[in-house]
């Protein structure tokens, strides 16, 4: 399955290793440095044109696994972390309207 980041951006649901909520989180300074380490790299990709609510990491392929290196890939998405636990398979089970 799929998950829908927006912006015409979708990646594998197994790929998916977090949903994290940008105002719950970035309270932390671990998570502005990681975000921080993140776009220096090159692995923080912004899917959205307004204000970001949600960024979600995400595993890389198989190849980058591979070679060691640090793969995990970085989405901002002006969806909210909600709406978009929602649309995996795991919201769609506890869904009230199936």
């Amino acid at each position: 399955m799929y998950l829908h980041l927006g912006q015409n951006v979708v990646v594998e649901e197994v790929d998916v290793i977090g949903i994290f909520d940008l105002d719950n989180t970035t309270g932390s300074y671990l998570t502005r440095d990681f975000l921080g380490d993140a776009e220096k790299d090159g692995r923080l990709t912004n899917v959205t044109d307004e204000l970001p609510k949600s960024f979600i990491v995400c595993s890389a392929n198989e190849s980058a696994r591979n070679s060691g290196e640090n793969s995990n890939k970085i989405y901002l998405s002006q969806l909210s972390p909600q709406t978009l636990y929602n649309r995996t398979k795991f919201g769609k089970k506890f869904s009230f309207f199936d």
